[in-house]
């Protein structure tokens, strides 16, 4: 499950992101409305967490820019704000569920896994696919142009991750932690080896689809971007 946490107060932040990838979530974190909004419009996710009272700009707004924008991501309302004219307008506002702190984490577990329920039985789809490359969810079967690729568990993560972010420059940090979840060092290669082995394998049936920009990161699609390098 791919999960936003929006939220401003450091410990119900650090506590849910723990927590969710103890579940075996992958979890992302921004603590204002301004910087959650961007990554709401950018990323792709299966439930966002959002709180209502946040620096720059509230939840609310956040919530209604987002929908007006044609956003159609699951957002669940995490806030102190019981009263019911406050879920009437959460609600209203485009939120699909409200949960009130103080919440117990084992409801806010079902919860998210509703909403992920119901939007699987409206997608009806586990594929994910950029060009030629696909990667069924359900089934673990991984295509590049009509042949199967023989990959290892990691370097399917990996894959699926960069298909979940296609054309976004990710930096090392942010692919170590959300892959392997665990903290970058900067001094460790298991990433840049298990990026070699996976262009290795995607390269076999087709060009080059991800890409090294220097000092930044790397780069999931089609790229004529300067600063790339092999």
């Amino acid at each position: 499950m791919r999960v936003l946490v929006i939220e401003d107060e450091r410990p119900i932040a650090d506590f849910l992101v723990r927590g969710l990838r103890e579940e075996g979530c992958s979890v992302e974190h921004a603590a204002d409305g301004e910087s959650g909004l961007h990554a709401l419009q950018t990323g792709t996710w299966d439930v966002v967490l959002l709180d209502w009272w946040l620096p720059v700009i509230d939840g609310l707004t956040v919530l209604k820019r987002y929908r007006e924008a044609g956003g159609a991501t699951s957002i669940l309302f995490l806030t102190a704000r019981d009263a019911v004219s406050d879920r009437v307008r959460g609600l209203d506002g485009g939120a699909d569920d409200y949960l009130c702190k103080p919440f117990s984490f084992d409801e806010l577990l079902a919860r998210m896994r509703s909403l992920v329920r119901r939007n699987e039985r409206g997608s009806g789809s586990t594929l994910l696919q950029y060009h030629d490359v696909a990667v069924d969810l359900a089934t673990h079967r991984v295509e590049r142009a009509g042949k199967r690729l023989d990959l290892t568990a990691k370097e399917q993560m990996l894959l699926v991750f960069f298909l979940r972010h296609p054309g976004m420059v990710l930096s090392r940090t942010r692919i170590y932690e959300q892959v392997w979840d665990d903290r970058y060092d900067g001094l460790s290669n298991t990433l840049e080896v298990h990026v070699v082995e996976l262009r290795r394998k995607l390269e076999a049936h087709g060009p080059r689809l991800i890409h090294t920009m220097r000092g930044r990161g790397y780069l999931f699609g089609d790229s004529d971007r300067p600063g790339e390098s092999s």
